[in-house]
């Protein structure tokens, strides 16, 4: 049975397509072309589309999506308290999960997160070839099991750190943070050891041929990204960029879809150049970005400063953006922390959308804007991006006001009624019109 990028280069449209262009708003040949000229991937594991899966498109012509990381620790953790995030995080509008387990068992915990997750479900398989056994002890044997094993199970991508060359390793040492990624350190680790290059590089092409079997999306991971600003576009991260180019054609060529991963912790004058690089080393293939971070010095307010790093990402190239929580850098998110990761992310792709003219998008930015200037709080509400916390804040502001015994439907409480410029400026506009005066405006 052909991949999606193989179907859309046969000129056919897929169900996924056609269901992405109902969704999304979108020419079904667009997406097409697109999926087959892989700048545009259907994360959608064969097994897992059987199971009830809703295909998500992903790729610079569709909305910006947004994925949650969640995985039982070997520190702490149940997997039903993963199963509890997961379902928050897909509430809070997540579009895709990562499974980044690394306690307990991982096959049974996978099976039970994939079972209950509509969405794309993504994986590190490295995690697994080492759970159990030394770095050092991983073979080929141990690989092919692995991803053979999870794409069994309907995982939907792979983040293969198959970039991760051993002749680069020397670079990070210049580096104030070294390797931040486990992918990346475990490699090193194994690479060092055996005095071998990366087994991901050297079996790509069999990686490739499973993959391809069940319809796996490679999500070729950044294990040079930089962890600190200090750190940030420097000679390993642009050497590793350059090989997952290669292996982003080299997968395209073998019937496998393709996104790639990237940094991480970037100075925001260097988002542009990182995106801009990406899209040019990379044949246009999505770009999936964790943030990036601006600053390294807000601990406890990341999912602020990955926010802001997100909406530049959009705008510049990026396709898909990792959320980052409260807690990055601090511990292990608790349900709260994934829904505000989340949220923070979403505002900053639909924020990057907004930015870069998608057509639609601004629209509901639009609806708001009608809504707040009628002062009409049930369709501000209900148009918010969050209208749990919307909705609480304006019945405290009620609360604060007459007790909660009106629904305040000409102020708030920040300005009370006098003070009120919207409640005002509707005052004016009908003094206007009764004066035979031309008001333009929804009001």
């Amino acid at each position: 049975m052909a991949t999606q990028i193989e179907i859309a280069k046969s000129g056919h449209v897929s169900p996924e397509i056609e269901y992405i262009r109902k969704i999304e708003g979108v020419e079904a040949w667009l997406v097409r072309d697109e999926v087959a000229a892989g700048r545009l991937v259907i994360p959608a594991n064969k097994i897992h589309l059987k199971r009830g899966l809703k295909p998500v498109g992903i790729g610079r012509i569709l909305k910006t999506k947004v994925n949650a990381n969640i995985g039982v620790s070997s520190v702490r953790s149940t997997v039903e308290e993963e199963i509890e995030k997961m379902r928050m995080a897909i509430k809070s509008g997540a579009d895709a999960i990562m499974d980044l387990s690394t306690g307990g068992n991982l096959d049974e915990i996978r099976e039970r997160l994939l079972a209950d997750c509509p969405v794309p479900f993504g994986t590190v398989p490295i995690y697994q070839m080492v759970s159990g056994r030394t770095v050092e002890d991983v073979t080929e044997k141990n690989i092919i099991e692995v991803i053979e094993k999870q794409a069994k199970q309907g995982v939907d991508f792979f983040t293969i750190h198959a970039g991760v060359l051993k002749e680069y390793l020397p670079l990070t040492g210049r580096r104030v943070m070294g390797i931040v990624s486990r992918g990346g350190a475990l490699l090193a680790e194994w690479m060092l050891y055996h005095n071998r290059q990366n087994p991901l590089y050297e079996m790509f092409n069999e990686l490739c041929a499973i993959m391809k079997e069940y319809d796996v999306c490679f999500s070729l991971g950044d294990g040079l990204r930089p962890g600190c600003l200090a750190d940030a576009t420097d000679e390993a991260q642009m050497a590793e960029l350059r090989t997952l180019g290669e292996l982003t054609q080299r997968a395209q060529e073998a019937g496998c879809q393709v996104m790639v991963e990237g940094p991480g912790h970037i100075p925001f004058n260097q988002i542009e150049y990182n995106m801009k690089i990406q899209q040019e080393l990379c044949r246009g293939a999505p770009f999936y970005v964790l943030g990036p971070v601006v600053t390294d010095i807000a601990p406890g307010y990341d999912h602020i400063t990955s926010a802001i790093g997100g909406t530049a990402a959009v705008y510049y190239g990026a396709s898909f953006l990792c959320y980052v929580t409260p807690r990055e850098h601090l511990g292990l998110p608790n349900a709260d922390d994934v829904r505000t990761g989340v949220i923070a992310a979403k505002i900053a792709a639909h924020a990057g959308d907004v930015a870069r003219g998608l057509k639609g998008v601004a629209e509901c930015d639009n609806q708001l804007s009608v809504a707040r200037a009628k002062l009409d709080w049930d369709a501000h509400i209900k148009q918010s991006m969050d209208p749990q916390t919307a909705k609480r804040m304006h019945e405290e502001a009620c609360e604060d006001i007459d007790g909660g015994k009106s629904a305040t439907t000409d102020y708030c409480s920040m300005c009370g009624r006098q003070w009120c410029s919207v409640r005002i400026n509707r005052e004016v506009r009908e003094k206007l019109k009764t004066q035979g005066t031309v008001v333009k405006g929804n009001i």
